[in-house]
């Protein structure tokens, strides 16, 4: 199948005062499929501009009256990710130098060979978002325009992505369990929250908790929550996440990382829907749906012993997978428009978008850390730019940042020892005694830990602990 077939029926203005050139382009643009709109000046251009908005925008250089550069400069100024290519009788390297640096999308000098334009079409077909105004370039469910706004975090048009969102939006009216696959960073929990939008469930809770940040020793307590006196340190009684999402859904991200202990545990809230909080006698009734998700290759943890047959077939009653951000490149000038709105809101910036030749680079790099790979290029280059229009330089110092955190030995110790400690803190409120305890470590090196790390056991106790001290 040819690349060209994917674009059939897309839109191309085509602006040309040559009567011979504008029906020889119409006819070979129509012979391949395009809807074509073909017009004399660049003010019809932008009359149909406003009214019917193309993908891609074909122009002559040499028009009457405003010529093509002009147009271009008025098309980027309003609609920064439409492409335009450049056609010319008269082009020489300076004028060519002079289009590609203001982001022309493409030069091509007269007589041009008509399977390279084509090619050039194309390419900008792969780049170009559906090109409407500013406000307007995100699926209307970002607006919250339509009854779709339950997938308003799931920016696509790509064919993968609109089927995999047809079948979430299926399951989600049901209560079944799914077990959401994908690679890191392709946004699992953005899809698990649009599953519980889209569920009767949207009312209640959603609740997320990643099972491989949570020390294993304090995990039990946050999953099914604890009874005073239950251990060392519990010095109140506190429920669990299962107990928080009542009525509602709960995300269990990185299941695949869940100590085999638990997952028996597990396993049994699963088939009684009931939990048992640490040290209590008495169960307690949870109405709960679960989602959870992972990058690992649970059918591998399970040849390993590391991953409990029966509750993987409890988890993985639906099963859906993100696909890589590397296998939807067409939805990447959407993200991008996305995020561009986001972040210039964040930062209290007037930014229009990328030059054409920047989405090109975004387009077109190895992305192994996905959308949130994407996503912190896209912020690096909004903070960081001083123009309206993201120029190329500022997307290839992104790219050269290393995306994947690479620490130390030392530095990942020390990270988990602090995160450590203030888990303790948090499940004891504060108290030194129980903490340093559970921690099998004596008052006098606890308190050593806690001044390396910059810790104070008063910002952890209860408003009513901290009135007593004092």
């Amino acid at each position: 199948m040819s690349k060209l077939s994917v674009a059939h029926g897309a839109h191309i203005l085509v602006v040309d005062d040559d009567e011979d050139i504008l029906r020889l382009l119409t006819m070979r643009l129509h012979a391949r499929g395009f809807r074509v709109t073909s017009v004399a000046s660049a003010e019809q251009a932008l009359a149909h501009l406003a009214v019917d908005p193309p993908r891609v925008v074909i122009s002559d250089i040499r028009l009457p009256g405003r010529d093509g550069l002009s147009l271009f400069e008025e098309v980027r100024s309003t609609r920064p990710t439409l492409p335009v290519i450049l056609l010319t009788a008269h082009g020489n390297i300076p004028d060519a130098v002079d289009a590609t640096s203001r982001g022309v999308f493409g030069y091509l000098t007269k007589p041009f060979d008509s399977q390279v334009l084509l090619e050039k079409i194309d390419q900008a077909l792969q780049l170009s978002a559906p090109s409407l105004p500013r406000d307007e370039s995100l699926p209307a469910a970002v607006a919250g325009k339509t009854d779709d706004a339950w997938q308003a975090g799931m920016i696509y048009r790509s064919s993968c992505m609109a089927d995999l969102m047809n079948e979430a939006r299926m399951i989600a009216v049901s209560d079944a369990s799914v077990l959401i696959r994908g690679e890191s960073g392709t946004g699992k929990e953005v899809l698990a929250r649009a599953i519980h939008l889209a569920s009767p469930r949207a009312r209640g809770p959603f609740v997320a908790i990643n099972c491989g940040a949570i020390p294993e020793p304090l995990l039990e307590s946050e999953l099914f929550g604890h009874v005073k006196g239950a251990f060392t340190g519990a010095a109140t009684s506190r429920d669990g996440l299962f107990q928080a999402a009542n009525g509602g859904t709960l995300f269990l991200d990185e299941i695949g990382d869940m100590p085999l202990a638990l997952q028996v545990k597990l396993l049994r809230v699963l088939q009684e829907r009931v939990v048992r909080p640490v040290g209590a006698t008495q169960a307690k009734a949870v109405d709960v749906r679960l989602l959870s998700a992972t990058h690992r290759d649970l059918d591998a943890a399970m040849a390993e012993g590391q991953f409990r047959e029966d509750l993987y077939y409890r988890l993985d009653v639906v099963s859906l997978r993100l696909p890589r951000l590397d296998d939807r490149r067409e939805d990447i000038p959407l993200l991008v428009a996305h995020f561009v709105q986001l972040i210039a809101a964040k930062y209290g910036k007037e930014i229009s978008g990328f030059a054409p030749d920047a989405l090109e680079a975004l387009a077109t790099a190895a992305w192994p850390g996905n959308v949130r790979q994407l996503y912190n290029v896209v912020e690096q280059s909004c903070a960081l730019t001083s123009t309206p229009l993201i120029p190329l330089t500022l997307v290839q110092r992104a790219l050269r940042v290393p995306t994947m955190e690479a620490l130390s030995y030392a530095e990942a110790r020390q990270r988990f020892e602090r995160n450590y400690l203030v888990q303790l803190l948090k499940l004891t409120d504060g108290n030194v005694a129980d903490a340093a305890r559970i921690a099998d470590r004596n008052r006098t090196e606890f308190y050593r830990l806690l001044q390396k790390h910059d810790l104070s056991p008063a910002m952890f106790r209860t408003e009513d602990e901290n009135a007593a001290d004092r």
